[in-house]
This record gives structure tokens, sequence and C-alpha cells, in this order.
């Protein structure tokens, strides 16, 4: 059965089943909106669009991978700024040839993740279209703390972060290889290999941020500077030190592990220096949703990869502070910049 064979209203009834409900629903989800209550008079808020083609391809996620990554990448927005994830709202436009059972493996996906971080799905859309659009909105209960925000850096600090480094642009490299689809067809000549990498693939179709980790420090005020890192450790630490007008400086020797993991997947790919590429991809792949935080102590289930520095260091040390911020990494200027940007080149 296809989508096109079914009434919007059809098509509802067979996802809705896969969809937790948010806590504190006044009115749910069927009329024209959907009511929650917030004890908290603040309420954190964000959207997120994926595109098929352009954020995902379904030769190489199903439906559930794809559901999933729609709400996990939300959700960390929300804990980013100290927000229990409270309703997300969703949007979708679908080819009339999509299949049912894509359109409910989707659901499953999405409300797996969704009940996994402790939230719901309280409304949306469905519209007709020629690819696959999913737009997420997410509504997130700050429970009367301060919302942690990308300017609250501090010289002194730690510079922290939680979840894995690397794994979502190896995963990229690895589908874009071909190895993806190989891996999930299950061929026999490429068993091995997929013992291997699969972990790398699926942390690039399903991430997985330490929602627990971080909302945690957040309730203890363990952290100041939060965000989610889905553009590249270097290009969020670069939005982080220009926010909070400081030098932030990233210390690759506390990476060593991670970069030490994807030298294996950089002699996969062929790389000529797949150390380098593998420190490239800890450096700048995005996609992980990990957490960057700085705190005056390590908060349990996060590591040190760096210092905030004032700029007044920065200046003793030769660094170019013109600007008003600055972000090295072991010291020196990194010239990728890192991360990716839609409009940006």
């Amino acid at each position: 059965m296809l989508v096109r064979d079914l009434t919007e209203d059809d098509l509802l009834a067979h996802i809705r089943p896969f969809l937790p409900q948010g806590r504190g629903i006044l009115v749910p989800s069927g009329d024209d909106c959907a009511v929650l209550r917030f004890p908290d008079s603040r309420v954190a808020i964000s959207t997120d669009m994926l595109v098929e083609g352009r954020h995902f391809r379904r030769d190489w996620s199903s439906g559930a991978d794809i559901g999933w990554r729609a709400a996990m990448t939300n959700l960390a927005d929300a804990v980013a700024m100290g927000a229990r994830p409270a309703s997300l709202v969703v949007s979708l436009s679908l080819p009339g040839d999509t299949p049912l059972s894509w359109m409910e493996d989707f659901a499953r996906g999405l409300g797996e993740a969704t009940r996994a971080g402790g939230a719901g799905v309280d409304g949306g859309d469905l519209v007709s279209a020629d690819v696959v659009t999913i737009g997420v909105s997410i509504l997130g209960d700050l429970e009367g703390r301060h919302p942690l925000l990308r300017s609250h850096a501090r010289p002194g600090q730690i510079v922290v972060y939680s979840g894995a480094l690397g794994h979502g642009a190896a995963g990229l490299a690895l589908c874009e290889a071909g190895m993806g689809e190989k891996s999930r067809s299950g061929n026999e000549d490429t068993e091995i290999c997929s013992s291997k990498l699969r972990p790398y693939i699926e942390d690039f179709l399903r991430p997985k941020p330490p929602l627990d980790m971080a909302l945690y420090a957040a309730r203890a005020g363990l952290i100041s500077a939060c965000m989610d890192v889905s553009d590249g450790l270097v290009c969020d630490a670069r939005r982080m030190a220009k926010a909070s007008q400081q030098w932030i400086d990233i210390d690759t020797h506390a990476l060593a592990g991670d970069i030490a993991q994807l030298v294996e997947v950089g002699k996969i790919l062929g790389e000529s220096e797949p150390e380098a590429w593998a420190r490239h991809a800890v450096l700048t792949g995005g996609e992980d949703h990990g957490f960057l935080a700085t705190a005056d102590e390590i908060p349990v289930g996060f590591g040190a990869i760096g210092t905030v520095h004032s700029l007044e260091e920065a200046r003793v040390q030769g660094c170019d502070v013109s600007a008003g911020w600055c972000l090295t990494v072991d010291g020196q200027l990194y010239a990728d910049t890192g991360g990716w940007d839609h409009f940006g080149g």
C-alpha cells in the first residue's frame, strides 16, 4: 500500500500508535493545536529540517533511521540549553508513491528516539511533495533554571565534551564509499569489514547524544556555556569563543583516543595519511551531536578537551584578537574552518 492510497486521516491513524504523548498534555494532538502545561513560564524552542538528498538518503537509511535522527538532532538542541525535552511537533512532506510500510517505520524510529529523550510527539502536518522533507520543532522545559548559553564561557574554565567525536564523519565517508549499503545488505564478502565499520555507520545514521549525562550536569549546575556539536568541534567551539568573547584552545592530546579509533577507518577507506584523516574527522566532522561545554570541574560523563583563556592571555601569546575572540588548536590557529555550511561554500 502506498501513502496516496490513504486519506490524511487514515495515514495519521496508522502512525499515531508509534508516537508517545508528552507529559503535561492538556489537549492532545487532534484539534487545531495541542495544549501543554509548562510549570516554568519560559519555554526553550528550536526547529530543524531534514531534506532527502541533502541530509539523508533512503538507500542508506531505513525509515526508522531517519525518524530516529530527526528526533535526536532536536532533543540534543533542547538539552544543550539545559532544558528537559518536552514535546516535538513534526511536519512531513511525502511523495505519493512512498510505501505505507516506510511511513510506519519512520514513525517507529521517531517514537523510539522521542521516548528515549523523555518527550512526546504532540502535533504536526502531512503534505504531498516530490521528495521527503521533515521539519521538527522541539519545546523544552527549563524547569526553573537559567538557560545554558554559548556566551557563558569564562577564563580559567575547562572545555569539556560528552559523546562521540568523528563517528558521524566516518560513517558518512563509509556510506559514500558504498560500504553502508553493502553492510546493510549482509553480503558475505563484506561480513568482516562490516563488523569493524558498522558502529560508525550506525552512529551516522542514528546519532546517540548523551542526553541524560548533559541534562544531569545542567540540573546540577556543573556546566555554564554549552552547545550541541552538530557542525564539527572546531566550528562550534569557534562559535562559543565568539559568543563569549574569549580565547578557547582545544588540546588534541586529550582527543588522542578518539583519533586513534578512526585511524583504522582511514586505512580501510584508502586514505594516504590515515592518521591525518582521523584527526581532521575528529576536529571538523559534524553530525555527532555530543555536548561541548565549559565547567570549573569535569562533570561525570564528560572529558576535558581544552581550556578557556582571556583575550589578554591570547595577546601575550601573540594571537590575533582583533575580532574580539580567538580559537586555537594546540595553541595554533586552525586553518580549516571545519563543519558544514549550507550557504558558505
